[in-house]
C-alpha cells in the first residue's frame, strides 16, 4: 500500500504493487509470496479487480453491493461482488463498451451502449436483447418515470426508446450539430444534454420542447482561465433540483444555479484535457473532477483545492463509492486503481478494516524521500530543451514544478552543458589565484572624516585578533562589534559633522591620555612581535613586570593625566580673568579709553591681548581693598560674625567685576555717650560734602 500526501490530505493507494499472471497455479503463488515480500505485503482488496488491457468504464450498482466494470481488449464485462470480495461472472461482448447503465437495485437490468451503435439489454442469466441505433451513440440516460432511454450521439437528434412498449418514440431534435454527453435531474427529471458547440440545453419529457438554454463556451473565458479553442461539453451532472456542473473539453469545470444563465464558479485544472467525469461529495461539500491526467477535489463554494491524485496511466472514467471515501479509477492499464481517502468519509462497510489500518500507519509515519526522481521547475526544462516532455509520463505535475527521473535528468544535463568541464577548471584557477593573493599585504584606506579614530579602532582590533598563546590584559574590554564595517556608524567616518576636535576642552578632560595609550599599545605590539621572534615558548620574560602592575600604573598616570589637564584648565581661566583686571587698572592709569595688556603665554597656546573701554567719568574701583577682601576670605565664621558686629550700620562688599553689595545692621540708640557719638559723627559728614563737592560734575 502506497500512501502520498497532497495539501495535507492522506490518500492511500490500495492497488499499488506487483500483480501476478491469471495463467500462474495457486502453488505457484504462494511460493511467489514466500520468496517476494513485496508481493506478500501487499493489499489486494478485491481478488482479480483488472482488465484483460484497458478498463474503460466503472459503476456501482445502487444498493453499493455490485461493481460492474467494463473493458478491452477483448470486449469484457466483469462483476464484483463486494461482501464475497471477488468476481461474481465474467460476460464478453461483441464490440468495445461506449458506456453502461444499472437500471435495477442490482446487477439483474443493464445496458450497454457499444461502439458500432448497438444497445444490449443483459439480465441475470446474460444477454436479453440487442437493438441497433440510427446513429452512433456517445451517452445514454435513464428516465424511471416513463421508461424512456435517451440517447445522444453525433447528430442532432435525442434518440428516445421506450422500454415498456418496446419501440422507438419520436426524438428530440436540438439545435446541434452533435451531442456529447446528457443527464436527467433526479429531482424534477429535467433532461439536459451537452452539445459541442458549448452550450446545454434543457427539454421537459412530458411536454418534450426545450425549455432552457445555458451558453457554457461563452463562460469559460474568465481572467483566472486559460482556454485555447472553442469549448465543447464533454460531461454534465445534476446534484439537486437547482445545481448542476458542466465540464468542457477544454479543462474546465462550471458551477450553475438553473435559474442564472451565469456560473457561481469556473474552475480551471490547467491541463487543457477533457474532464470526463463529475461528481458531487455531499459530505465534505466538495466536487471531485477528473481528466485523463489526474482526479481534483475543490470546495464547490470558493474553489479552493482541498486534494489532488495523479495515476500512472491516464485515467478512462472515475467512480466514487456512495457515502465513503473510496475512489476506483478506470486507465489505460490492466489494473483498476482504488483510492480511499479517510479525509473525504469512512471506509465501507465491507472492508472497515481500512480504517484501523490506516489509523496504525498514521500513529507510526514514515518519511517520504524522492532519491529517486528530481524536482524541476518550468524555466529549468526550458534550460534543459524538455519542454516538450510536459504532458507525458516522463515529467509528474507537483505544485509549481515537475517530478522526473533522476537518471534521465543528469544524462539531459550532462548532453545539454558541454562545456562544464571548462567551467569547472576555470573555477579552480581563480580560486588558487585568490589563495595566492591572500598572502600579499593589503593595503586598507582609512576615510577622510575621524582618520585617527578608524587607525586606533583598527589597532584594537588587530591587537584583539592576537593569537591564543599570547594572554590578555585583565582590564582589556571584550570584543566588540567591528564599528568601521558597521553601517549604523557609517555616518562617523563620512560626514564630516561628526569630526572630533581633539583641541578642545571636552575632549582633553574625557580623554586625557588618548596619545599616551596609543603610543603604549604600539610599544608592547613591538615588544610582543621580537618576544616571539626570540623566544619559541611563551614565557613571561624576567624583569617585565607583571600584567597587574602595568595595570595598576596605567591607572594610576590616568588619574594623574586628568588632575594635570583639570589643574591646567582652571589655571587657564584664572590667568583669563586676572588679565581683564589688569586691562581695565592700566585704562585708568593712562587716562585713555582703551589700554593694551599683556597676557599670560602658554608655551602650548597663545592668547591675543583684549581691550576695555570705560566711560567718561566713571572711575574703576573693582580692584580696592583687594588685600582686605582676601583676609576675610581667611577668616572662619565666628571671626566674620564679630566682624560684623563691631563694625559700622553699613556694610558694603564689591566683587571683582564691579558689582555691590549693601548690608545694613539696625542698631538701639544709647543714651550715654550720644552727644560724642555724634560730634564724632559731625566730622565725618563735612568731609563726605567736601569730597562730593570736589567730584566733577
Amino acid at each position: 500500500m502506497q500512501v502520498s500526501s497532497v495539501n495535507g490530505v492522506k490518500i492511500y493507494n490500495l492497488s499499488c504493487g506487483r500483480s501476478l499472471p491469471e495463467w500462474l497455479t495457486d502453488r505457484k503463488k504462494r511460493s511467489l509470496q514466500q520468496r517476494d515480500e513485496s508481493i506478500r505485503r501487499r493489499i489486494e482488496l478485491i481478488q482479480d479487480f483488472e482488465m484483460p488491457t484497458v478498463s474503460e468504464v466503472i459503476k456501482v450498482s445502487p444498493d453499493g453491493q455490485y461493481i460492474l466494470a467494463a473493458g478491452t481488449y477483448k470486449p469484457t464485462v466483469r462483476c464484483y461482488d463486494v461482501k464475497q470480495l471477488s468476481m461474481k461472472f465474467e460476460r464478453c461482448l461483441d464490440s468495445d463498451i461506449v458506456t453502461m447503465k444499472i437500471l435495477s437495485e442490482d446487477y439483474s437490468k443493464l445496458v450497454f451502449l457499444q461502439c458500432d451503435r448497438y444497445v444490449e439489454f443483459h439480465s441475470q442469466q446474460g444477454r436479453w436483447y440487442r437493438t441497433r441505433l440510427p446513429k452512433s451513440g456517445r451517452d445514454l440516460s435513464y428516465h424511471s418515470a416513463s421508461c424512456d432511454l435517451y440517447f445522444v450521439g453525433s447528430g442532432p437528434e435525442v434518440f428516445r426508446l421506450n422500454l415498456e412498449q418496446g419501440r422507438f418514440l419520436n426524438p428530440l431534435v436540438t439545435n446541434a450539430s452533435s451531442n456529447n454527453c446528457c443527464d436527467i435531474n433526479p429531482v424534477h427529471n429535467l433532461f439536459a444534454c451537452g452539445t459541442a458547440e458549448g452550450r446545454v440545453e434543457c427539454w421537459d419529457p412530458r411536454a418534450r420542447g426545450r425549455v432552457g438554454l445555458v451558453d457554457c463556451a461563452l463562460s469559460s473565458f474568465t481572467a483566472e482561465t486559460e482556454v485555447s479553442g472553442l469549448p465543447a461539453v464533454s460531461t454534465l451532472k445534476f446534484k439537486d433540483a437547482l445545481q448542476m456542473a458542466v465540464g468542457t473539453t477544454t479543462g474546465q469545470i462550471l458551477l450553475y444555479d438553473l435559474r442564472s444563465k451565469r456560473p457561481l464558479i469556473v474552475k480551471d485544472h490547467r491541463f487543457g484535457l477533457p474532464i470526463n467525469s463529475v461528481f458531487f461529495h455531499e459530505e465534505e461539500d466538495l466536487i471531485i473532477s477528473a481528466d485523463s491526467r489526474i482526479v481534483k477535489m475543490w470546495n464547490k463554494q470558493t474553489g479552493k483545492l482541498f486534494s489532488s491524485l495523479e495515476p500512472e496511466h491516464n485515467i478512462n472514467n472515475l467512480c466514487v463509492y456512495p457515502n465513503s471515501g473510496m475512489l476506483f479509477l478506470a486507465c489505460e492499464a490492466p489494473k483498476m486503481n482504488t483510492y480511499y481517502i479517510p479525509a473525504l468519509g469512512p471506509a465501507p462497510r465491507w472492508c472497515s478494516f481500512l480504517d484501523s489500518l490506516t489509523e496504525e500507519l498514521e500513529e507510526n509515519p514514515e518519511s517520504t524521500v524522492y532519491d529517486d526522481y528530481k524536482f524541476v521547475t518550468c524555466k529549468d526544462l526550458d534550460n534543459l530543451g524538455l519542454s516538450h516532455l510536459v504532458g507525458t509520463p516522463l515529467l509528474r505535475a507537483y505544485m509549481h514544478g515537475f517530478f522526473m527521473d533522476i537518471r534521465l535528468y543528469n544524462k539531459v544535463k550532462s548532453m545539454a552543458n558541454t562545456f562544464a568541464f571548462e567551467e569547472y577548471r576555470k573555477q579552480k584557477v581563480r580560486e588558487k589565484i585568490e589563495a595566492k593573493r591572500v598572502r600579499r599585504v593589503k593595503i586598507e584606506k582609512l576615510p577622510t572624516v575621524n582618520r585617527d579614530l578608524a587607525e586606533r579602532l583598527r589597532e584594537e582590533a588587530d591587537e584583539d585578533g592576537r593569537p591564543s598563546g599570547q594572554k590578555r590584559k585583565k582590564s582589556a574590554k571584550k570584543l566588540a562589534p567591528n564599528i568601521l564595517t558597521d553601517t549604523r556608524f557609517q555616518a562617523l567616518f563620512e560626514n564630516p559633522d561628526y569630526q572630533v576636535d581633539e583641541e578642545s576642552e571636552e575632549f582633553r578632560l574625557l580623554n586625557p591620555i588618548v596619545s599616551q595609550t596609543v603610543e603604549k599599545r604600539r610599544k608592547r605590539r613591538q615588544e610582543a612581535l621580537a618576544q616571539e621572534e626570540l623566544e619559541a615558548e611563551d614565557s613571561e620574560p624576567e624583569g617585565r613586570p607583571s600584567e597587574e602592575e602595568e595595570s595598576s600604573d596605567d591607572d594610576h598616570a590616568w588619574s594623574e593625566e586628568v588632575r594635570r589637564q583639570a589643574h591646567m584648565l582652571k589655571m587657564r581661566a584664572r590667568n583669563k580673568g586676572t588679565l581683564r583686571k589688569e586691562d581695565a587698572k592700566g585704562a585708568v592709569a593712562a587716562g585713555k579709553g582703551s589700554a593694551q595688556m599683556k597676557t599670560f603665554e602658554e608655551p602650548a597656546e597663545k592668547v591675543q591681548p583684549r581691550f576695555y573701554e570705560l566711560k567718561r567719568g566713571v572711575e574703576f574701583q573693582g580692584f580696592q581693598n583687594l588685600s582686605r577682601k582676601t583676609k576675610n576670605l581667611r577668616m572662619n565664621l565666628e571671626e566674620r560674625v564679630k566682624l560684623a558686629q563691631s563694625s559700622e550700620m553699613r556694610h558694603g562688599a564689591e566683587s571683582t567685576m564691579g558689582s555691590k553689595q549693601l548690608t545694613f545692621h539696625p542698631q538701639k540708640p544709647r543714651e550715654r555717650n550720644s552727644s560724642k557719638k555724634l560730634q564724632q559723627q559731625q566730622p565725618d559728614r563735612k568731609r563726605i560734602r567736601r569730597s562730593a563737592k570736589n567730584m566733577p560734575a
